[in-house]
């Protein structure tokens, strides 16, 4: 059996290469591992297709500590800590709140930013009717040690958002069930979150659309604007990772060779192998596990995927903990609830270095080369459900569960996804407004933050995404396919030239390749967000999904998309 992501003859080449992205000189340890006959890391897969001779093994392990060794290249532009990245953040964001308004205001419509423009800074308030001027609760002052939310003394506060404890270790730790929320599931019983979740005081919900046949049925479950946005953000998140799933790992070329050969190019619909000729289906495989359940004609449901598996994960941490949660809070619950074949890349990793005895942080960097891709963004958009109208606080809860397993432009990636859809979640934003602050969060000379400025600079001056795309590729296909860099800037180069569309926005993020479920996953939540409710999101996207999510995430098996924004509000809601 070949393990994948954590072979120490399989990590040497990414951490080769990730030595030569962030400014540290590898020349001495490549020369050993050559010469000794080490192989470049699997390009596509997680390992390698034959075993290691011990000695190679042996040598590999010991050119991943010299290379840890090595001092870092430019840690004044891609500060490590929180509060050196805290203090790259603009004044802006230590602003306190304005007074809320008395009605929400009418969204306005945003033209799309000048191309050449710098979207860095928060957004002003008078210049974008409706959008995020200021944050509210940053947490502690950039000086500070601790990434745990400690509010400024004397700031008004958001209403029904309470004081949080200062210090990660007295952080609110939940002694038993609590109403409203998912709890143990004893042998035997049904999965909680459908039919047998009920609120304390349960009202009746507006009325739905019909569900298609075979849908579980709607708990009664108390219901408003937040959670409507919430119920379009978890379906958007399921809708464009279900629609990436069957080409990713697949090349550029090959996404469009399949969708075109389909009559399905450019990309607007699900992918399907009717009508594709044998030589491209030969050429181009669908990814072997996921073609079963993804494809037009093979989908029912939603189908387990990491993508969901980690938002469920941050929902069942904020139950537990709250949102003064700290990393370790993080580390106990992925022991506990997340199977360890259900983890890839930093998070097998990091779950390696956890049953090794190894404690936040050293679980993100001891022998981890992936620490800089894409999986804390994939974990960050509950930090922005469950913060509207805050993206410091949204940026800090990200912070705190990316340190697990990323640093660097792995955990930049996840503060801009979490600000972006903090400010998206107030249903005041448009998207351009919801990315220009999500970039406010980010160290601004790190290479996230340059590849962002790039992909929506890119998206602003071409009308045909084809060339959007082609122009990513050309700048950063040097990159992994999993790496942050590439893939957050193709997400914001999709919602950037979708403005605010939900189809155009997922089956960009898609056509673009690289992580393409990942990649529709993020985007999809926000524009669902954005489009503000399920019945915005078109029909033939949400009907397959038959309003029911499969998953090993204890408690959660076969819930619906609606039982889950019904209780992300509660934690939104929770102080």
């Amino acid at each position: 059996m070949r393990l994948t992501w954590a072979q120490p003859e399989d990590l040497v080449g990414h951490e080769l290469r990730q030595a030569a992205e962030d400014g540290r000189d590898p020349a001495a340890a490549l020369r050993a591992w050559l010469a000794a006959g080490g192989h470049p890391a699997p390009d596509r897969a997680g390992a390698s297709p034959t075993p290691a001779p011990s000695e190679l093994r042996a040598l590999a392990t010991r050119l991943l500590d010299d290379l840890a060794r090595l001092p870092p290249g430019s840690p004044a532009d891609e500060p490590l800590s929180w509060p050196a990245i805290r203090a790259t953040w603009p004044r802006a964001a230590y602003a306190p709140p304005e007074p809320p308004p008395t009605a929400a205001p009418t969204p306005s419509a945003q033209p799309h930013p000048a191309p050449d423009a710098r979207p860095t800074g928060l957004p002003d308030p008078a210049a974008h009717p409706g959008g995020q001027g200021t944050v509210l609760d940053p947490g502690p002052p950039p000086s500070a040690p601790d990434p745990g939310p400690m509010p400024a003394a004397g700031r008004p506060r958001p209403a029904g958002r309470a004081r949080v404890r200062s210090h990660p270790e007295q952080a609110p730790t939940s002694t038993g069930p609590v109403p409203g929320r998912i709890p143990p599931r004893a042998a035997g019983t049904p999965p909680a979150g459908r039919e047998h979740v009920r609120t304390a005081a349960p009202a009746a919900a507006p009325p739905r659309t019909a569900q298609p046949p075979g849908t579980a049925p709607e708990p009664l479950l108390r219901t408003g604007p937040e959670a409507t946005r919430l119920e379009a953000a978890w379906l958007g998140r399921a809708v464009g990772c279900l629609l990436g799933k069957p080409v990713e790992k697949l090349p550029l070329e090959g996404i469009r060779a399949l969708a075109r050969a389909a009559g399905n190019w450019p990309l607007d619909d699900w992918f399907s192998e009717r009508g594709v000729p044998p030589e491209v289906l030969a050429a181009y495989p669908w990814n072997r596990r996921s073609a079963p359940t993804s494809l037009a004609e093979n989908i029912d449901g939603m189908p387990e995927d990491d993508d969901l598996n980690y938002p469920l994960l941050g929902l069942l941490l904020l139950q537990r903990h709250g949102k003064g949660f700290t990393t370790a809070d993080v580390a106990r619950l992925w022991l506990d609830e997340l199977p360890a074949g259900r983890t890839f890349t930093a998070e097998r990793i990091a779950y390696r270095n956890l049953l090794l005895g190894l404690e936040p942080p050293v679980t993100a960097t001891h022998h981890n080369p992936f620490r800089e891709w894409i999986g804390a963004l994939i974990r960050a958009d509950v930090h922005g459900w469950t913060n509207p109208g805050d993206p410091a606080a949204a940026a800090a809860q990200a912070y705190r569960d990316a340190a697990l397993t990323h640093t660097g432009n792995g955990v930049y990636a996840a503060l801009f996804v979490a600000a972006a859809t903090a400010t998206a979640a107030t249903g005041r934003s448009d998207v351009h407004t919801a990315l220009r602050t999500g970039l406010a969060f980010v160290p601004p000379r790190s290479r996230l933050a340059e590849a962002v400025r790039f992909g929506i600079r890119a998206a602003g001056q071409e009308a045909d995404f084809d060339l959007v795309v082609d122009r990513l590729h050309a700048r950063y296909g040097h990159y992994h396919w999993v790496h942050a860099v590439p893939n957050t800037a193709l997400i914001a180069a999709a919602l950037t030239h979708a403005d605010g569309d939900f189809s155009r926005s997922v089956c960009r993020a898609v056509s673009g390749g690289w992580d393409t479920d990942s990649n529709g996953a993020t985007a999809g939540a926000l524009a669902g967000l954005l489009a503000g409710s399920p019945d915005a999101v078109p029909h033939r996207w949400t009907a397959p999904l038959k309003n029911r999510l499969a998953t090993t995430v204890p408690g959660f098996d076969g819930i619906g998309f609606h039982t889950l924004a019904h209780l992300t509000a509660q934690e939104a809601a929770r102080s």
